[in-house]
């Protein structure tokens, strides 16, 4: 009823609202005795200034203000509650009376009104405002941190919340969000309204108020003034305008910007005129009026008031100035066509917007230098390829976080709040792109422009399509949608159209989305990539385009353009102009915009004829050849596609080429021809020692050059070391003959001069150690002299051939989490004995911070952390210059330091729930109405002896294969096939597959290395956080408990907004109350006899092979591994007989179930294997558990078998003294000894 009162009289007349309180509150001089009253006398902080308060404190005065100005002519009269957010409030230590401060104004201006009412009979109206608070989302407080906040979006919410419902219980009319210099504050105040309203099932209008800070037509936070419109009216104002910070002459052209930008009604009220040196303002109440009478007359306003200095005298004279004139008629239509999206700046796009460049650099998954800035924390240098892609043409910015060892949500926090300050980079909207829907809010929580989401789809189906779009449309964003649905992903045109026109209608309808805020995104696929059923993708979306747009009128159309030519990876020209030629038939189909790389996109009318005539056959699929002739046209006009052929011209060289040329190349086939050839010139080389010192280092040296500059890999430079070592293998036994004849005629051993010498060892219990031999490797071809003590290695035998050896470093590696506390124990024991040789750090489990806070503190001579091979040449290398020493063991101090300090921060900030609020919240199963699985197929265990090799081949993941080796393609080119596409490492990856294959094959047929298993399943039941074994014999009503399998519950604290369950494995498993019987399995699974082949590699110092037999062990037992829990889902448990699926879905974990292992995140407690070992006994067939409960042979893989379809991986994260306390109480095991196996998860330091 007032909503439509309120629009009945804009309609008619311009309507009055009222002036400036604090002017009116400062004509009246009150002290700090008012302020404070008989309520808050003995209040601890003063609190004169705190105008709000005085609608408690001093309410005849405020009531008398109001009316004063209801008396002059005003038709609204806001709150006395500009300030009464608890945000604001905190400043005089008032935070909670936030509610009631809005409650009791509102109920004041209420009185004030409803008397005037009466008076007059002239309805009047109170506006509910809420300020602008004093902190910004969009600025930060400190220049020299200028990602930093000192507030978030979800507290500024929770403030306009508290706020929102005050006013309303209040029985305000209107609510007003007013005086917006930070639009992001302001969307977080829309936010807080429409939950508010939603919550209460209310409808009262809302008016928008921002303010222009200079004539620069700007926002403090930047803004233009279209670009506040677009970016706040997804709330449906009634009324938008501007107040503050100008007069009435400065805002003119500000206000026609407003008036021909929206189709809300206008509200202005300006400040009466600009303050003068005194802060105190001289305009008139007749100029004022003077002034807005213009702004009436020329169909501008359709409310009109007055801000800072105005008074009832301005109010009266602006009420007569403008009561003869009609109010503004908002436009019916007005870019009803048009996607509006804005940045700092406004971007309109319409029938006639060319198309629009959504800049894909800023992408982590996308772009490895972009990926590497972001994680090596040079967001300063990532900012710079985002100014790139806006000044290389891009419109809107694509921003994505998604990669594996990135917290996605800090890091997409962090970077859009550096796009903010700088202008050349947030003038463009931006487009926030996750897979991680959490991500995604995070994205938007720091953006105060309108913005894209990309993507939401129906895969999940119905509820969560429509959950996730209403969160959209909460913060005003324009969507992607893909076209993905339940089924899967559309290929077809049909399929597309149905998908997208779904979709649509559930957004319009259902969520009430505006048509213009939809984009479809209808899967550009890639083409050429030799499969028949690929050949008509770029076609079927062409013409999907133009039949999408035309049942759904109003969407926009997008595209990731790259998908389309990643069959063609590394041939850029090529792919280039493919995308050229597909954008210019999609566009002239309908496509709106697309994500590419801005800058490296040819002019259709610039591709060389031939070559866009073969894109276009492509394109369109006119020619079955098509694919063929492209790659040809690549092979005779890109240099960098042509094959080398390797030949023997090489060997028409002298002997030191050649030998430089066999070890960069790593062909030993004519290495000891070679080598004895040069022996022989004994007038060159008169010692066997000056070959190796001469050709052979120097061409090594060329080796480590080329890898350190990333133009060599590291199987090659295995195979580099491999020639090295037989070539030095061959000269040996004469250096020795040499050396027996020196010592008898001088008495001097002259040994080969290296660049220093280095003891390197897997610690005590550790048995992992592929790593640690390729950093060997790698050092050994840079010319150290490198000590191997092998796996195992007590901290003595370490400490013993770092003085036998007079070693320059000592290298210390680690897979098992144990490996940390006895690295920790060797470093203490460097300090005891008074070492004083640096300490490198390595291995799967060990990290930069853990380094710095719990190893190099226990030992004053420089401790690093070394990330891979490449990386310890750098670091001993800077070690050994006297001119980088001191200063590269400073900076690394100042490093660890700093990484020390936020490390402990972190733990102050961090916030952790307690143990009984967690179990409280754990994650909660219907037993009864979805109960577990069917029992196994038999209970205790079994054995799998000498097991097929030849079916674990299909099960192998190779991506982990080629990690070993440092081969990683650049996205898209990641996985295994993929990475053979890469343009950088994928030539040398499918050597070494080739290789890999070559050797499965020979392992096979020679039968040299053996897997076996064990599996076993029996009855289990959980007991809170715990699991309780029962034997495998009787009924499950007198079964009897052999065991328990304990847990560990998470316990750091979730997001407000999120209801994740805190879990723990017991969870997945049916309890004892429950009454329904439930299983748990457990298997180990080996690949045996490795040792034996590696020795006949060792024999003939073939480093390249030893490490491939290894690398290939491990990858077989994992494949056994997954190939016999799908055995377990099909055969031994038999709960998904039916399951289907390819070897890449199996490694993506599509099926049902999970298996865990101990000592890993969903149960960090390794020493929860000795209850398998003692169930399953795999010490039987030679798989064992040393001191520190590493497996061993290596090549080995244990877990649990969880069946229920709600068990799930997670991570425990960290958790506190209490819940190590209770699990010590529990397993009967002392608090001392539980608290070291779980200290890479401990939330306190122990310390």
């Amino acid at each position: 009823t007032v909503y439509r009162e309120i629009e009945e009289t804009l309609k008619k007349r311009i309507m009055i609202f009222d002036g400036a309180m604090g002017t009116m509150i400062q004509k009246l001089h009150l002290t700090e005795e008012n302020f404070r009253g008989e309520e808050f006398k003995n209040h601890p902080k003063p609190l004169k200034g705190d105008n709000d308060l005085l609608s408690i404190t001093c309410p005849d005065h405020i009531y008398k203000i109001h009316k004063e100005y209801l008396e002059a002519g005003a038709d609204f009269i806001e709150t006395n509650t500009f300030n009464s957010t608890a945000i604001a409030q905190a400043d005089y230590g008032l935070q909670h009376m936030a509610y009631r401060l809005n409650y009791e104004s509102a109920m004041v201006a209420r009185r004030a009104a409803d008397d005037v009412t009466k008076e007059t009979g002239v309805r009047r109206f109170v506006a509910g405002a809420l300020g602008p608070t004093n902190r910004t989302l969009s600025i930060s407080p400190s220049v020299e941190r200028p990602e930093y906040r000192n507030i978030t979006f979800d507290e500024l919410v929770d403030a306009y919340k508290e706020e929102t419902a005050g006013l309303l219980d209040g029985l305000v009319d209107v609510l007003i969000v007013e005086t917006i210099f930070d639009t992001a504050n302001a969307k977080a105040a829309i936010y807080a309204i429409d939950t508010v309203l939603e919550e209460r099932n209310v409808h009262v209008p809302v008016f928008i108020s921002g303010t222009i800070v200079d004539k620069s037509g700007r926002t403090l936070s930047g803004q233009t003034t279209e670009a506040f419109i677009i970016s706040v009216s997804h709330c449906k104002p009634m009324c938008i305008g501007l107040n503050c910070a100008l007069g009435a002459n400065e805002m003119r052209p500000f206000i026609e910007c407003v008036a021909l930008n929206t189709k809300a009604y206008v509200i202005c009220y300006p400040n009466a005129g600009l303050p003068n040196t005194f802060g105190e303002y001289d305009e008139s109440p007749e100029y004022t009026g003077k002034m807005l009478m213009n702004f009436a007359r020329d169909g501008l306003v359709n409310i009109v008031g007055g801000c800072c200095g105005t008074t009832p005298k301005h109010i009266k004279a602006i009420a007569d100035a403008v009561k003869s004139f009609t109010p503004r008629l908002p436009p019916a239509h007005l870019h009803d066509d048009a996607l509006l999206l804005a940045g700092l700046e406004a971007l309109r796009v319409d029938q006639y917007t060319n198309f629009v460049n959504i800049g894909e650099r800023c992408n982590v998954a996308g772009s490895r230098a972009f990926c590497k800035l972001i994680k090596d924390d040079k967001y300063d240098e990532a900012l710079n390829v985002a100014k790139t892609q806006v000044e290389n043409g891009a419109v809107v910015l694509d921003i994505n976080m998604d990669e594996g060892m990135l917290d996605g949500k800090a890091a997409m926090t962090k970077f859009v709040n550096l796009i903010s300050s700088e202008p050349d980079i947030g003038k463009v909207p931006l487009c926030i792109d996750s897979s991680n829907f959490s991500t995604i809010l995070a994205g938007l929580k720091c953006t105060q422009g309108k913005c894209i989401v990309n993507s939401i789809s129906l895969k999940e189906g119905t509820q969560d399509f429509i959950s996730k779009a209403k969160q959209i449309k909460l913060f005003g964003a324009a969507v992607v949608v893909m076209a993905f649905d339940e089924v899967g992903q559309a290929t077809d045109v049909e399929r597309k159209l149905e998908i997208c026109s779904r979709s649509f209608r559930i957004l319009v309808n259902e969520v009430g989305f505006q048509p213009t805020d939809i984009i479809f995104d209808p899967n550009i696929l890639t083409i050429g990539t030799g499969m028949e059923e690929h050949n008509d993708y770029a076609l079927n979306y062409i013409n999907a385009v133009k039949l999408i747009k035309e049942h759904n009128k109003g969407c926009r159309i997008s595209g990731g353009v790259s998908n389309l030519s990643f069959a063609f990876r590394g041939k850029e020209r090529i792919r280039e102009a493919m995308h050229s030629v597909f954008l210019y038939h999609a566009i002239k189909s309908g496509m709106d915009m697309g994500i590419v790389n801005a800058g490296c996109l040819p002019l259709y009318s610039d591709v060389n004829k031939e070559l866009l005539e073969l894109c276009e056959n492509l394109v369109w699929n006119k020619d079955k050849e098509a694919t063929e002739k492209l790659l040809l046209y690549a092979q005779g006009h890109m240099s960098s596609d042509k094959k080398q052929i390797m030949d023997e011209e090489w060997r028409a060289t002298s002997v030191e080429e050649r030998l430089e040329h066999a070890l960069i190349r790593g062909l030993d086939k004519y290495i000891v021809e070679d080598t004895e050839q040069a022996r022989k010139d004994k007038l060159k080389y008169p010692r066997p020692l000056n070959i190796i010192e001469g050709p052979l280092m120097k061409g090594m040296s060329v080796v480590g050059d080329l890898f350190g500059s990333g133009k060599m890999f590291l199987p090659q430079v295995i195979k580099s070391a491999r020639v090295m070592k037989k070539a030095v293998g061959y000269l040996i036994p004469f250096m020795e003959e040499e050396r027996t004849e020196n010592i008898k005629r001088t008495g001097v051993d002259d040994l080969v001069t290296y660049v220093g010498t280095v003891v390197i060892a897997t610690v005590k219990g550790d048995v992992h150690d592929i790593g640690k031999n390729i950093v060997a490797v790698v050092l050994g071809c840079n010319n150290y002299r490198v000590v191997d003590l092998g796996v195992m290695t007590p901290c003595e035998k370490i400490i013993e051939s770092v003085i036998n050896e007079n070693a320059d470093f000592v290298g210390l590696s680690g897979l098992i989490t144990p490996s940390l506390d006895e690295m920790i124990h060797v470093a203490k024991e460097l300090e005891r004995r008074g070492l004083k040789i640096p300490l490198l750090i390595g291995g799967a489990t060990t990290s930069k911070t853990h380094t710095a806070v719990k190893i190099a503190p226990k030992y004053s001579s420089p401790t690093i952390h070394v990330l891979d091979a490449s990386k310890s040449v750098v670091v001993c290398g800077a070690l050994k210059d006297a001119t980088k020493r001191e200063e590269f063991i400073e900076e690394v101090a100042e490093e660890y330091e700093d990484l020390r300090n936020d490390h402990y921060e972190s733990l102050k900030e961090r916030v952790y729930i307690s143990l009984e609020a967690a179990r409280q919240r754990k994650l909660k199963i219907n037993w009864k109405m979805d109960p577990p699985v069917c029992p196994p197929s038999f209970l205790g265990r079994r054995d799998l002896i000498n097991y097929d090799l030849k079916k674990l081949l299909p099960y192998i993941d190779w991506k982990e294969f080629f990690n070993v080796w440092q081969l990683r393609g650049k996205y898209p080119n990641r996985g295994y096939p993929k990475i053979f596409n890469d343009p950088t490492v994928g030539k040398e990856a499918k050597k070494l597959f080739d290789d890999a294959e070559l050797m499965l094959n020979n392992i096979i047929n020679q039968q040299s290395l053996q897997c076996s298993a064990v599996i076993g399943f029996w009855r289990a039941q959980s007991s809170g956080d715990d699991i309780k074994l029962f034997d495998c014999v009787g009924d499950n009503n007198n079964k009897q408990h052999i065991s328990t399998l304990y847990g560990i519950r998470q316990q750091a604290e979730k997001d407000s907004s999120s209801e994740d369950s805190y879990m723990c494995l017991s969870d997945f498993v049916a309890p004892e109350d429950s009454g329904v019987p439930d299983h748990v399995g457990m298997f180990a699974v080996s690949c045996l006899n490795v040792d034996k082949l590696i020795a006949q590699y060792e024999a003939d110092y073939d480093d390249y092979h030893v490490i491939m037999v290894k690398a290939l062990a491990d990858r077989l037992a994992e494949a056994f591994a997954e190939e016999l829990h799908e055995q377990v889902r099909k055969v031994h448990w038999g709960y998904c007989k039916d399951e289907s699926l390819q070897a890449r879905e199996l490694h993506q974990i599509k099926y049902q179930g999970i298996r865990p292992a101990p000592g890993y995140p969903s149960q960090p407690d390794h020493t929860e294997k000795e209850t398998m070992w003692n169930l399953l006994e795999p010490q039987r067939l030679g798989i064992h558990l040393t001191e520190s409960l590493a497996m061993t042979p290596a090549a080995s893989v244990s877990g649990l078998y969880f069946a229920h379809a709600k068990s799930t991986y997670f991570s425990t994260g960290k958790i506190t003294k209490e819940q190590v306390e209770d699990y010590s109480r529990r397993k009967g095991t002392p608090f001392a000894s539980i608290e070291k196996w779980l200290l890479p998860v401990l939330a306190y330091d122990p310390d």
